[in-house]
């Protein structure tokens, strides 16, 4: 195997980890609106991403600058295609992250009620759009013979791209909520594990939907296997959600996520960027790559870093194992 197709792999990878983990963290902030009743149960779900939210995100940092060194053009010709939607994700990013820390900051509801509003829309749009992202990633875009995009914002608002946000959308939502059952205690949970059902039948047609029609247009093999696993895993999570068994529901929920983005990745491969214009002009592992020497350097960083920084992470969640509730915050201190 080329040190190209390595990188398409550990890109691929990057971006598994990314939605598994920001996954969950973009369907808690949803709940926020869709389950909690007062400001103490909102209260219990932000804290049950409050010490991993940011840790989460270095894995879309990592995944954006692996990227940008290991295939220049693909990042190239991405970053300014989908400059629009890619602005808004990064706003939307940036907001969350203050309002998580400046909720709190001072005593008044409004003050608090705007930023838990903030929280809800911050992560409801980043939530579709990485869905309409890369629905126009696979199924192909407006590349010319310089390897540029020369289509408009317009264009990425397909029926396919937009099928893609709504499954992602509803997706993480699941996963937040299968989280948020697995995390707190008492009627939240309990109401946390009926909403879960809800939002998983309509994630269920919508994936399936999605899946069969990637499979259709660009499928193999391979990309089969895991339209199986990812429908099959998610129905085993419903299941077992319904069985009151959080952590098999959740760790599920987290297979359908990788097994649907693995095919995804499946199904581009050996393109990187399939142009619709002509197939000729698609981007590929081998013209849009960096040269065998940068990607030889890349591999070794990555070999010693990748452990360190799954080790700390994973004791981090280790650490905030524990259940929580409503019995379980402190007073304000204001």
């Amino acid at each position: 195997m080329e040190l190209h197709d390595v990188w398409f792999v550990l890109i691929a990878v990057l971006w598994t980890g990314y939605f598994f983990l920001e996954g969950f963290d973009f369907g808690v902030g949803v709940l926020t609106k869709l389950l909690a009743r007062n400001r103490p149960e909102k209260r219990v779900l932000i804290n049950t991403i409050g010490p991993v939210w940011d840790g989460n995100e270095v894995w879309l940092l990592t995944a954006g600058g692996a990227t940008f060194a290991a295939f220049p053009e693909w990042y190239a010709t991405l970053f300014s295609g989908f400059y629009l939607p890619l602005l808004v994700i990064l706003v939307c990013l940036i907001v969350r992250g203050v309002a998580f820390e400046y909720r709190v900051k001072r005593p008044e509801e409004s003050w608090q009620r705007n930023w838990e509003t903030a929280i809800f829309w911050t992560s409801v749009i980043p939530a579709f759009l990485w869905g309409v992202a890369f629905g126009n990633i696979v199924h192909g875009v407006k590349i010319d013979r310089d390897l540029e995009y020369v289509g408009s914002v317009w264009d990425l608002l397909n029926p396919y791209a937009l099928l893609g946000g709504l499954v992602t959308l509803t997706l993480f939502t699941f996963h937040g909520t299968v989280f948020t059952a697995l995390k707190t205690v008492g009627e939240i949970r309990e109401r946390a594990r009926a909403l879960a059902l809800r939002v998983g039948l309509a994630t269920a047609v919508l994936a399936l939907v999605f899946l069969v029609w990637t499979q259709a247009h660009s499928g193999n093999g391979k990309s089969l296997v895991a339209l199986v696993v990812a429908v099959a895993a998610l129905v085993a999570a419903l299941v077992a959600n319904q069985a009151g068994r959080e952590g098999w529901s959740f760790a599920l929920s987290g297979v359908t996520i990788v097994a649907a983005v693995a095919m995804l990745f499946l199904t581009l491969f050996p393109n990187v960027m399939p142009s619709t214009l002509n197939a000729d002009w698609s981007l590929t592992v081998t013209n849009a790559s960096s040269s065998p020497y940068t990607l030889k350097i890349m591999t070794w960083l990555a070999v010693i870093a990748t452990p360190v920084v799954l080790l700390y992470q994973g004791w981090t969640y280790w650490v905030f194992r524990k259940r929580i509730g409503t019995q379980h915050l402190a007073d304000a201190a204001h």
